[in-house]
């Protein structure tokens, strides 16, 4: 198979079908377009969990930054903000993380110590608790991996809501954040044979916009009808997920679909999709009013706005200019075309 998250055909077939829900105590699992579990708590209040996963680099320079290199992996720091992302799209402040850690025999203490110094940093800078976990040497393991479960409470029964036709479609920030600011590490070289130093520079901090707790939070205030976080697969598979859990169609401008410059020369230069690239840092919404939304995230210095609609029945289209076209299931993120030429 490929390398990235399993196709949704394969997902739904061999795994979200054998999966029983039961429980007076679970809300809703997680599935296609919601990585969270909700928990009725008996106070008016739900427990929102969801774990994320993936092989770290053990670098030492801080907790804030992202994927590293292909063969690498990320950051422990970037993969409990990815978990946190999830939480806030659920709805949910993160409070709490359990972190697993599966490690080669070759680690040395520092590195261990390394991994958790940076993990400490990362949920202190939100006040989010490290509840415990696991530490494990495996001869099986041959690089670092790390699996975090993050908790949060929400007064939202069963998460934002989903989405209904009608809504407008909203996005905060812009797409291919996270792909830009890793290709612009790894080819910075080379990117400034054909760029200036303070652009390709600009390219690669794109991860200090790695959040989207401060739109989500906003975006609950603001009576938000449906939260999905953009990451792998990109902007096309968060909208795809989104109608998809909804059981609706959708209607997308391409042309409203925000891109910083830096992420256009960067994909051109790395030949890559920038539509299909991950996208961690940017939020996709929807509300009865998209507009009202995107002037209140605005007004907080969140960059917003109305790309589409969420339609009625199973079609998912995307106009560009008198261009009309049917969005596909999501494909393997663009990123993985980077990993596999290297």
């Amino acid at each position: 198979m490929k390398i990235g998250k399993v196709s949704e055909t394969i997902l739904k077939r061999s795994v979200l079908r054998h999966i029983k829900t039961e429980g007076k105590e679970i809300v809703s699992g997680a599935g296609v377009g919601g990585d969270c579990a909700f928990f009725a708590s008996g106070d008016g209040q739900c427990v929102v969990s969801c774990m994320q996963e993936a092989a770290l680099t053990i670098g030492r320079e801080g907790a804030g930054e992202g994927m590293e290199g292909a063969e690498d992996g990320m950051s422990i720091g970037h993969l409990l903000q990815k978990c946190f992302n999830n939480l806030g799209a659920g709805g949910a402040r993160p409070t709490a993380v359990m972190i697993t850690l599966l490690l080669p025999e070759d680690i040395q203490e520092p590195d261990i110590r390394a991994l958790m110094e940076q993990a400490q940093a990362a949920c202190s800078g939100l006040g989010v608790a490290i509840a415990g976990g696991q530490t494990r040497i495996c001869r099986e393991v041959k690089a670092p991996c790390g699996v975090v479960t993050g908790f949060g409470k929400s007064g939202l029964l069963n998460g934002p809501g989903r989405a209904e036709p009608g809504q407008d479609i909203v996005v905060s920030k812009w797409i291919g954040l996270e792909g830009t600011a890793f290709l612009a590490r790894r080819f910075k070289d080379k990117l400034r044979e054909r760029y200036p130093a303070y652009f390709v520079e600009e390219a690669a901090s794109f991860d200090r916009y790695y959040s989207i707790l401060p739109e989500a939070a906003a975006a609950v205030k603001s009576g938000v009808c449906a939260m999905h976080d953009a990451s792998e697969g990109g902007i096309f598979a968060a909208l795809w997920e989104l109608a998809e859990r909804a059981g609706t169609g959708l209607a997308i401008d391409l042309r409203e679909l925000p891109l910083r410059q830096e992420t256009v020369e960067v994909c051109e230069y790395c030949g890559v999709n920038p539509y299909e690239l991950l996208s961690g840092g940017c939020l996709v919404m929807t509300s009865g009013d998209g507009q009202a939304l995107a002037r209140i995230l605005s007004e907080q210095g969140i960059p917003a706005r109305v790309v589409g609609k969420i339609t009625e029945g199973s079609r998912r289209i995307i106009r560009n200019g008198e261009e009309i076209r049917y969005m596909d299931r999501p494909q393997t993120d663009e990123i993985y075309k980077i990993i596999q030429r290297s």
